[in-house]
């Protein structure tokens, strides 16, 4: 069984792969870049036997990280707990992907697997729309090249944002908008940052279409998509386990024979 590791800055997504390619179960721990080795490991072992598996289940493991100091944590976690070295998405991993944007190798891994995913399971051309702790509108287009994209502010960065920016607005969390026209301050910010994002989620798509023409596709994915696309009018498919099944076609690739 193949085991995927997607390092964010806010959370890590731990998913599992059977032989068939089928994701048999997924878990999410919060990212800390002061957790030892063997702090994760426990984390890891304790999940893997909740859900009916041991250690020596596990044949391989490929990490993909945004956040450096964890990916040598979590290195030295499988090392312990499979016996297995892992591979990490980066510089010098095949991912058939033709990377057209200035510097190829600048290219987060997080970007690089949502659009190996994209080319892999979905019609193109395709817009991936990941809204994790950054919010992020990527361009994929009918060759599979990736062409580029853009980075904003996330949900709960914009919520810390008007709180800690102003003197009276409260800090809140993320919550259902029944209108857009607040009448309190907390649904007014609700409906500012919520809204927002699904608007601007839908001028990016408008306007991705306008430079590379109509997308087949606009897939959706990250912690925060399924609070948001609700409140996109844009067609969008939601699929939460994206950036793990992009792991998965690049581990195929790196390990064929």
């Amino acid at each position: 069984m193949l085991m995927t590791i997607d390092v964010g800055n806010t959370n890590t997504v731990i998913g599992v792969f059977d032989s068939f390619d089928d994701l048999v179960f997924s878990m999410r721990i919060q990212t800390n870049a002061s957790r030892m080795a063997d702090e994760y490991a426990v984390l890891i072992m304790n999940y893997l036997r909740f859900n009916g598996f041991e250690a020596n289940d596990i044949t391989a493991v490929i990490i993909s990280s945004v956040v450096p100091p964890v990916t040598e944590q979590l290195k030295n976690s499988a090392r312990q707990l499979f016996g297995v070295d892992c591979m990490v998405v980066g510089p010098g991993i095949k991912t058939g992907l033709n990377i057209r944007i200035d510097d190829p190798a600048t290219l987060g891994a997080d970007m690089c697997c949502a659009g190996v995913a994209a080319k892999t399971y979905y019609e193109l051309p395709c817009i991936v729309v990941d809204l994790g702790t950054a919010s992020k509108v990527l361009a994929i287009n009918e060759k599979g090249d990736f062409l580029g994209g853009v980075i904003s502010v996330g949900v709960e960065m914009a919520f810390s944002a008007l709180s800690k920016g102003t003197a009276a607005l409260p800090l809140i969390s993320g919550g259902n908008v029944e209108h857009a026209i607040g009448t309190n301050t907390v649904d007014s910010m609700r409906s500012g940052v919520i809204i927002g994002m699904a608007a601007m989620a839908d001028g990016f798509i408008e306007r991705f279409e306008q430079e590379m023409g109509e997308a087949k596709t606009v897939v959706a994915t990250g912690g925060y998509s399924a609070l948001v696309m609700p409140y996109c009018r844009s067609s969008i498919v939601y699929d939460a386990d994206l950036l793990l099944k992009g792991m998965l076609a690049i581990y195929k690739k790196n390990s064929a024979k």
